[in-house]
């Protein structure tokens, strides 16, 4: 499965003291055009703590365009990493574009633009 930009997907993610893994959602922000060359995917995180602050967009289910979150959650605009396309465990939703934007100018912010 080739993700799409806006996707939100499931991956593994390691607790920090590397002794155990969960499944937790991340949101697709690479294009289309490099999911479809490149092995790896640029994603950000996805926490349903909301007490988190900075640059976070708080999303709802109805964020979403196709899917279901269970829960309102933040994407972390702050916490972006690179992994490989096969760490995908399953797509669950996708992220309307609106809501995409919102994240896009925290990350913009985040960097000083």
């Amino acid at each position: 499965m080739t993700p799409r930009q806006r996707d939100i997907v499931l991956v593994p993610v390691p607790f920090s003291d590397l002794t155990s893994i969960r499944r937790r959602p991340v949101l697709v922000l690479s294009n289309d055009g490099h999911n479809r060359r490149a092995d790896d995917v640029v994603v950000a995180a996805i926490t349903s703590q909301l007490t988190r602050g900075g640059y976070s967009v708080r999303i709802t289910a109805a964020d979403l365009e196709e899917g279901v979150l269970r829960r309102d959650s933040l994407v972390r605009a702050d916490k972006i990493y690179t992994l490989h396309q096969s760490m995908i465990a399953k797509r669950f939703g996708r992220l309307k574009q609106n809501a995409f934007c919102r994240v896009l100018a925290q990350i913009d912010a985040l960097w000083g633009k």
